[in-house]
């Protein structure tokens, strides 16, 4: 499997961690309580389709990587770097 990388172009799967569902960029406020973090760290949707994932460039330049992959397919439809999508969060154009 080759992931589009943003900056270095395509990349095998190989060079990657997995990490899970990219809604880990939404770390909860620490005000939002003990149950609010618990579910942050325990509770994980599994879809069947296209979902986005976060994925580290362990072998590669160290980016976090948010990838569109298809789950049943394993297509990639795409990738961008975490750190644009989490400033796009912050800035409300995602």
């Amino acid at each position: 499997m080759l992931i589009p990388h943003p900056l270095l172009g395509l990349r095998d799967a190989q060079e990657f961690t997995y990490l899970g569902d990219a809604a880990l960029i939404d770390r909860p406020d620490p005000a939002a309580g003990e149950d609010a973090f618990c579910d942050y760290v325990f509770l994980r949707d599994n879809p069947a389709g296209v979902h986005r994932e976060l994925w580290y460039h362990e072998q590669g330049d160290r980016s976090w990587l948010v990838v569109t992959r298809n789950t049943l397919t394993h297509e990639i439809l795409g990738a961008e770097l975490a750190r644009d999508v989490a400033l796009a969060r912050r800035e409300g154009r995602a």
